[in-house]
């Protein structure tokens, strides 16, 4: 067989998967930015997909982020730097890294004193309109990748992101080793905080969700107690006093990983006076909670942003094995149109996923491209909503981990005729 010049351009040629339209998905070719002098350039290796992603896929937006044109989805990711700068230092081609997908200003007061995920300029991968990773390759500031340890894989390397949330919250609300914890929502968010909240010295932790499978896998993860809750906001003082039977002591601080009226009014009356309820789940825009009696005990209410300032102690924790994140990554599916396309339906589906993961993996046997996938429910299906419609619907996580290989693109490269692509509907 003769291969043209085109043939070997489309074999270096960068592939991504852009969110064209709702619930269209397409690999199609990525022209990255020129590399910078602070850059490096990072074949992916590594990605998962999280709720945001997948309500993007179902809605073109999530919450004021609205999909206005076709952009490349993914934040959570990691992979084996190519190429660097000119003024890199740091990172060498071959490294294997992790990537903060965030890009601040650095010049805006949230920056300079140091809370720059509250950037008002931040460019966050795969949040509009800014291109995200689920691609070949990217490049992206040195100061925002991390070098992994031989003994993290990169499948661990891409969960630091997600990891990053759970820390972040337990450094915002201050867990210390006389903290007894209640976290709201076991998907894996949920699940994280409880892994980070451990390791930040709670003494006991308990964990609390609508879904008795999820509550079983929160119990073989560690969870030192679960409490099966409903949706209806009437049973809130039942399950108050069923929560506090089953902690045996006062509760210093609440997780709320869902973000419903139902959760939140929950954790404002569960939580001991003079304790905290950090919101980390974003489940609704707005909320009627029962505030002015919270203020009364002197509840303090605290929020949280993505993170900041997290990489280096996520990969400590993966590296000493204080966390474990493997146990969640499990089930693999082959990198192509017809499984990216069955992977986002699945898990905007939602359903009985949180033990799972998805992957991407080389066969080496035959050098195809392997897609591997695990879906984890995310947040929880409170609030005022109907449960079978909420697991049904977007509260699930997505999570693509593996590898990719550029010569293997070009199998799936569009034809000419579909290579422009059409402004996304909103």
């Amino acid at each position: 067989m003769v291969h043209t010049q085109e043939d070997a351009a489309l074999e270096e040629m960068n592939m991504a998967a852009w969110l064209i339209g709702i619930k269209k998905l397409q690999i199609q070719p990525y022209h990255l930015p020129p590399l910078g002098p602070n850059d490096v350039k990072v074949q992916i290796k590594a990605l998962g997909i999280c709720g945001s992603d997948v309500h993007h896929f179902k809605n073109m937006r999530v919450a004021n982020f609205v999909v206005k044109k076709p952009m490349v989805i993914g934040h959570e990711c990691a992979g084996i730097v190519i190429d660097v700068g000119s003024n890199v230092k740091s990172l060498a081609v071959g490294d294997r890294v992790a990537l903060e997908p965030g890009i601040s200003c650095n010049t805006c007061n949230h920056c300079k004193n140091g809370t720059y995920n509250l950037c008002p300029k931040m460019k966050f991968f795969g949040s509009p309109p800014t291109n995200g990773s689920l691609a070949n390759q990217v490049v992206h500031p040195a100061s925002l990748v991390y070098k992994l340890p031989d003994n993290v894989s990169l499948e661990e390397g891409a969960m630091c992101e997600p990891l990053s949330v759970a820390v972040h919250a337990c450094r915002r609300a201050n867990v210390t080793p006389n903290t007894k914890v209640l976290i709201f929502g076991a998907g894996p968010i949920g699940l994280l905080t409880m892994l980070a909240a451990r390791t930040f010295g709670s003494p006991k932790i308990i964990i609390v969700d609508v879904d008795d499978s999820r509550l079983s896998f929160a119990n073989d993860l560690g969870a030192d107690a679960t409490v099966q809750v409903s949706a209806n906001l009437q049973d809130i003082d039942e399950e108050v006093a069923k929560i506090h039977k089953v902690m045996e002591d006062n509760i210093d601080i609440s997780f709320d990983c869902v973000g419903f009226n139902k959760t939140m009014s929950t954790a404002l009356n569960a939580t001991r006076s003079g304790g905290k309820v950090c919101l980390v789940g974003l489940g609704a825009s707005s909320m009627t909670i029962p505030l002015v009696a919270a203020a009364a005990r002197e509840v303090d209410v605290i929020g949280i942003f993505r993170y900041r300032n997290t990489w280096p102690i996520c990969i400590e924790l993966l590296r000493t094995g204080k966390i474990d994140v493997k146990p969640l990554i499990t089930h693999r599916y082959k990198f192509t149109q017809e499984d990216i396309d069955k992977a986002f339906e699945t898990s905007a589906q939602g359903g009985n996923a949180i033990k799972h993961v998805l992957t991407i993996t080389i066969d080496q046997s035959s050098s195809r491209v392997a897609f591997a996938g695990v879906f984890w429910c995310a947040w929880g299906a409170f609030g005022t909503l109907d449960i079978t419609e909420l697991t049904r619907t977007g509260n699930t996580v997505l999570c693509l981990v593996g590898l990719l290989r550029e010569t293997e693109w070009n199998r799936f490269v569009l034809p000419p005729a579909a290579q422009p692509m059409e402004k996304a509907s909103t």
